[in-house]
């Protein structure tokens, strides 16, 4: 049978359907059309969810809870062209919503996209798709999944396409997803340069800024710059900056060539061509505070390099910089500073700052806002720097106050700069002492307090500094200073803990300040940095030599050591050797302790005081002889000899009897509740000071006068003891009876009439620094202790002329008094251990 063909004006077959139109408000019936086998009814369905999602964010929202998007994403690629190019409108305009972005990475539907930017897709298409990835490149996860699925390269071909909003999605999407280091030298390899550059041209703002915006973030790559210098770029970013109507794209092509000027290559041709004269001109001219922020960081970049900050030196960039920072923008003045920070690096920049700009910088030290003053004093403490005429200047400028009051500013940078200033200040004495006398030490205590380790070094530094004066130290310690500088030894940051160490040596030089030290108990912080090879530094092993230099009761008995440069004065005394973690207590403390069988304490202080502390075995007693007291200052050292020594035919035991009496005919005039503690005098020990003095000084050579001081020594402690006698010399009982006379552990020395080699030698070495004599004073073991002497010998015999160096010799105090013994022989060991 043939082919039954239809006659014209028939009926059609009964089993086709006419066509319908279908029209509905309800998204839930279109969405259901979206299952249609029907490519109108898609196609149409497709375009009336469009208008519908066009229309705002909650619609896209319900369309998103229909399940639209599954069923779109079905027919995004449908093999009817309209289908599919009204499917991917609707992706496009839907993918804005958050949820929607979500579902569709789930979805994954990049690589869809991504395969209909062919060049033989509808525009529109291309459009819509480069819309939707522009949407979803927002998330890192697609950014990902673009670069690997290889959508950058048709993207960079789309930057090429006749319509302009596939222009501008593409090169969104490109710019988001530069973002990623990975997508950046990727795009270099594919040359995306020309098509960024020939955006440019666009006559569409929008599509300018975007390429600008891309341009800047790849060209932070060294080789891109390159490309983009081959390319013409510069002049490209030159005449957007040159022309008045892309005044809206000035900021970005400033960040650009920012990025540029970091290579010298670049900058170089910048030069030449008389670019970098022409942009620093723009700079200076524009009033636009973005341009003239985004200016100073792109020279700021660019002085990195020391052969950049050559070039612009020779374009007087300076003079750009300093006029910067006089604009009414905080922004501005920071950027400024920052550049001008970056050029001190070059000294003929730092000359020209110093001349024209200190001033101004001043000024800002001074502005309410905290980031320009942290900015501000970062750039002095770069031109301050062995700068001897810049640190004049900033004193000339009346900058000393201000960096003073910055020292209280917010921002911990602005803290520790101020404090580098003012140390590099004080590297001149006269502006070392204009900074004293504006109370540098009571500013400084607070940021010693602060917890930031920048602060604390540069604070311990400056302490350092400016406690080589006396009246700094003193200022320092009344302000409370000493404390906070203790526990800053404490520190794990090495360089907080070494400018610490500094910083206590300088003012362990002050005797008072030296004691506060220790009770803060610094010498027990700094033997342990010592014990740690890790921690200890060079000035902590200083700070604790001088330290107990300044406290030499308590570095004898830690040390058993004092070297004749340690000169013991009134108040001191031998409490013996202290064991390792063990407190040191001071004479009041032991003083007023209950009278035990321990060591004696024995105390030096042969000045008269006024109104003086007894111990406390010493009873209260009136002598109506007398109007004034021994203790009074009126009193001269004459009349207390006078006193001591009546009845010069008298015992030495009914001598001392005497001056108890004489010491305790005071206590009815002192109120010990009210007065400050203070060892009472021995006027024993000053006694013999006196007769030494007139005994032994006039003596023509040092030798004799050891020699003569030793059998002095001798003669008031027992006298010469044999050697095989030594066990029935009962010092221990005579201390004893001492200590239970005066009802006290503590005993002055002038009451010791039998004294062992410890005694001796303590004695020996009071009154040697008193008239002169040095010698060291050393702890042995067993009740053991001698001083030693350097002593230069005869020449030897036929010889004259020669000059021998100084030999150390023991001094004999016990066995042969004046006997001098040299250091390392076997006699020496003997008067040591045996």
């Amino acid at each position: 049978m043939g082919k039954k063909v239809k006659k014209e004006g028939e009926p059609p077959p009964k089993d086709v359907f006419d066509p319908l139109l279908i029209e509905s408000k309800a998204a839930a019936t279109v969405v259901l059309m979206l299952s249609s086998p029907e490519e109108e009814v898609l196609a149409k369905a497709c375009d009336s969810l469009y208008k519908f999602a066009s229309k705002g964010d909650e619609n896209k929202a319900t369309l998103l809870g229909l399940g639209a998007v599954e069923q779109l994403y079905k027919l995004i690629s449908h093999e009817d062209p309209t289908v599919r190019r009204n499917a991917i409108m609707v992706f496009g305009i839907m993918a804005s919503n958050y949820d929607v972005k979500k579902l569709l990475r789930e979805l994954d539907v990049t690589n869809s996209l991504i395969s209909h930017l062919v060049p033989e897709e509808d525009v529109v298409i291309h459009e819509f798709a480069t819309l939707c990835l522009a949407n979803m490149a927002v998330e890192y996860t697609t950014k990902v999944q673009i670069f690997e699925q290889g959508g950058l390269e048709p993207l960079i071909r789309l930057l090429g396409s006749p319509d302009p909003d596939v222009q501008k999605n593409s090169v969104e999407c490109i710019y988001l997803l530069v973002q990623d280091f990975q997508s950046r030298a990727a795009v270099r390899e594919l040359n995306i340069i020309p098509p960024l550059l020939e955006l440019l041209k666009s006559e569409y703002p929008v599509i300018q800024l975007l390429a600008l915006k891309t341009l800047e973030v790849i060209s932070k790559d060294g080789e891109t710059r390159i490309m983009l210098g081959e390319n013409k770029g510069l002049d490209c970013l030159l005449t957007i900056l040159e022309t008045d109507e892309f005044s809206d794209l000035h900021v970005e092509a400033l960040a650009v060539l920012g990025n540029c000027l970091e290579d010298v290559h670049t900058l170089q041709l910048i030069q030449q061509s008389g670019g970098l004269k022409k942009l620093l001109s723009f700079v200076g001219d524009s009033t636009v505070p973005d341009i003239q922020k985004n200016a100073a960081k792109a020279i700021t970049k660019a002085a990195y390099d020391s052969e950049n900050r050559n070039i612009l030196n020779e374009e007087e960039v300076e003079k750009c910089l300093i006029n910067l920072l006089e604009t009414d923008n905080d922004g501005v003045k920071v950027a400024a500073s920052q550049a001008i920070s970056a050029m001190c690096a070059n000294l003929a920049s730092k000359r020209a700052f110093g001349l024209q700009g200190i001033p101004q910088l001043v000024q800002l030290l001074s502005s309410d806002n905290e980031e320009v003053k942290e900015a501000a004093v970062t750039v002095l403490v770069n031109l301050t720097a062995a700068s001897p005429s810049n640190a004049s200047a900033v004193a000339e400028a009346e900058g000393i106050e201000p960096l003073l009051n910055t020292l209280y500013a917010q921002r911990d940078g602005a803290i520790a700069n101020a404090a580098t200033v003012l140390t590099n200040l004080a590297m001149q004495e006269p502006l070392r002492v204009n900074i004293q006398n504006h109370g540098i030490m009571s500013a400084l205590a607070e940021p010693l307090h602060s917890t930031n380790s920048q602060v604390q070094s540069k604070a311990a530094f400056a302490v350092a500094v400016f406690g080589c004066d006396a009246d700094a130290r003193t200022e320092l310690r009344n302000a409370g200073g000493l404390g906070p500088l203790v526990e800053l030894l404490h520190s794990k940051n090495e360089e907080v803990r070494r400018n610490a160490c500094w910083a206590v040596m300088i003012c362990a030089s002050d005797e008072l300040a030296a004691v506060e030290l220790c009770r803060l108990g610094a010498l027990d912080i700094l033997e342990e940095i010592n014990l740690s090879i890790s921690r200890k530094n060079n000035f902590s092993e200083a700070a604790l030599e001088k330290l107990l230099d300044n406290n030499l009761s308590q570095k004898y008995s830690q040390m058993g050591y004092l070297s004749s440069n340690n000169i013991i004065t009134d108040g001191f005394y031998d409490c013996g050797q202290i064991k390792p973690g063990m407190k040191f207590s001071s004479l009041e403390e032991l003083s007023m302790q209950a009278l035990t069988d321990r060591r004696a304490i024995i105390f030096i202080n042969a000045k008269p005081q006024e109104k003086q502390a007894s111990l406390p075995g010493e009873e209260k007693a009136h002598d109506s002889s007398h109007e004034q007291t021994i203790l009074s200052p009126s009193i001269s050292r004459k009349s207390s000899r006078e006193k001591t020594r009546k009845g010069k035919g008298k015992k030495e035991e009914e001598k001392s009897k005497e001056v108890i009496q004489i010491l305790s005919a005071v206590q009815d005039e002192i109120n010990l509740q009210n007065t400050q503690w203070l060892p009472p005098p021995d006027l024993i020990l000053l006694d013999y000071i006196n007769d030494a003095s007139k005994t032994i000084l006039p003596l023509t050579t040092t030798r004799e006068q050891v020699v003569a001081l030793a059998q002095f020594i001798a003669d008031k402690m027992g006298g010469p003891i044999e050697r095989d006698k030594l066990h029935d010399f009962s010092w221990e009982l005579h201390i004893s009876e001492i200590e239970f006379e005066l009802k006290c552990n503590v005993v002055p020395i002038g009451k010791v009439k039998k004294g062992t080699f410890y005694h001796r030698a303590l004695l020996f070495k009071a009154i040697a620094d008193r008239i002169g004599i040095g010698c060291s004073l050393v702890r042995g073991k067993y009740n053991r202790a001698w001083n030693e002497v350097k002593l230069v010998d005869d020449s030897p015999q036929g010889i004259t002329g020669l000059l021998l160096p100084p030999r150390e010799y023991i001094v004999d105090l016990m066995f042969e008094p004046g006997r001098l013994i040299k250091e390392g022989s076997v006699e020496a060991d003997q008067y040591k251990h045996i």
